[in-house]
């Protein structure tokens, strides 16, 4: 069963957190000052219906008659007040009704063995109650509002900043070694952001230098491999004619296309790598390298357009991607110009799923359908020429019109590059255009 998740941003945790401990608060102190409140009112009533009846009662033993409220033995006297009474002693008493307001009855005894008692409704109390709960009500609100305000405040910062350290966490990944994401953080503030970019920060120069270190090394050895495996042609072709020479001369020449493609990858790393541009028919180039690198390929021309590129690394991209096509697929093979955009198509089993999902990578030559032999370098030096041209290379499967074919697998492999409209210039950066308007 799928676990039901709720994704919010930290902004709005912190917003409904400072929310609701404001709600709590502000409710637990009204409901203490309603309660205090009302205790100190009832009884400031209780004291003052006493010494009205106490008044009372020193009139009516003066003979003096009892004035409208007060009564001699009411019948409604409540009976703990009653019995308080006929003991002697004065006294008061809260009764609270199920409905309306309560009532504060005081009583005294008189000397002819009667009760004297006087009882009011809490309503000029319970006015005043109301007000001070309406203002309460009122103050709380705007707590609970001032509190979300100040929490939308603090934590769309803290989003803001997350969110700049994410952009340029994400550019780190995508191969921008210049980015630093604590200076993307910036703010005048420091916490725990500032730390998590540091250690972002640190980390991605620690892999960086690794990188570097590996790519150094995998240039030093492919080196120091050139110089011996030249001489092994060298003396392969001293050989005597034969199968077993041609087997020798033939694992020879795999091995120094093998050098040479490692020397390739590890100058591509190093982004140190210029494109030497000229101004070219796109359609006229492609259908002529085409034809001289894979004759039985197909080229179709939907539309011309001269590009600013470098041909050789152009022709080294078209190269590999033809040679994939051969080596993994299955023919025909059809390449298309569209613009500043060429297909390359076979009908083979298509590309491995972790090609499509992570990009090439060097000596990872996927499954065994698309795979068996080759090193896996042949489309990474597309990619990173690609990268030098300021294009964008892009790999995907396609299906047959009736879905997948007998074996369960895709219809064909399709890599398209698409080319851009400025390129880069002689610094590898990209020129500034002028937009109309």
């Amino acid at each position: 069963m799928k676990r039901f998740t709720l994704r919010t941003g930290i902004r709005w945790k912190i917003t409904i957190a400072i929310a609701a401990v404001g709600a709590l608060i502000t409710l637990a102190l009204s409901l203490v000052v309603h309660s205090a409140a009302r205790t100190s009112m009832l009884e400031s009533q209780r004291d003052t219906q006493l010494e009205r009846v106490k008044y009372i009662a020193r009139n009516a033993e003066a003979g003096r008659k009892p004035p409208m409220g007060a009564k001699l033995n009411d019948p409604d006297l409540p009976q703990q007040l009653r019995d308080k009474a006929l003991s002697g002693r004065l006294g008061t008493f809260i009764q609270n009704k199920p409905k309306g307001l309560p009532e504060v009855w005081a009583a005294v005894p008189l000397g002819n063995g009667q009760v004297l008692s006087l009882h009011s409704q809490f309503r000029e109390s319970a006015n005043m109650m109301r007000d001070l709960d309406r203002a309460l009500a009122i103050g709380s609100l705007a707590v609970v509002l001032g509190g979300s305000a100040l929490g939308v405040l603090i934590g769309g910062q803290i989003s803001r900043r997350l969110r700049k350290a994410v952009t340029a966490a994400e550019k780190v990944a995508l191969g921008d070694p210049d980015v630093r994401v604590r200076d993307a953080v910036g703010g005048v503030v420091r916490d725990e952001t500032d730390d998590l970019a540091r250690a972002v920060d640190a980390m991605a120069d620690a892999l960086q230098q690794r990188l570097e270190a590996e790519r150094r090394v995998t240039a030093d050895i492919a080196h120091e491999l050139r110089t011996p495996v030249t001489g092994l042609l060298t003396a392969a072709e001293l050989l005597p004619p034969g199968r077993p020479t041609e087997l020798v001369r033939d694992r020879a020449q795999a091995m120094r296309v093998l050098v040479e493609d490692v020397l390739e990858v590890a100058r591509l790393d190093s982004a140190s790598e210029r494109a030497e541009l000229q101004d070219v028919a796109l359609g006229e180039f492609v259908s002529r390298r085409v034809a001289s690198l894979m004759p039985e390929a197909s080229v179709r021309i939907v539309a011309d357009e001269i590009v600013s590129t470098d041909p050789r690394r152009l022709e080294r991209i078209l190269g590999n991607l033809l040679a994939n096509a051969a080596r993994y697929g299955r023919p025909p093979v059809q390449v298309d110009v569209e613009g500043r955009v060429v297909r390359v198509r076979d009908h083979g089993p298509g590309f491995p799923e972790a090609l499509l999902r992570e990009g090439p990578s060097r000596f990872r030559t996927g499954s065994t359908d698309r795979a068996g032999v080759g090193h896996g370098l042949g489309l990474t030096i597309a990619a990173g020429q690609a990268r030098v041209l300021g294009a964008r290379l892009t790999f995907r499967n396609v299906a047959a019109p009736g879905g997948i074919d007998r074996e369960g697998r895709a219809a064909g492999a399709v890599a398209v590059l698409w080319l851009p409209e400025h390129a880069p210039t002689a610094t590898g950066s990209f020129p500034v255009v002028q937009l109309p308007g």
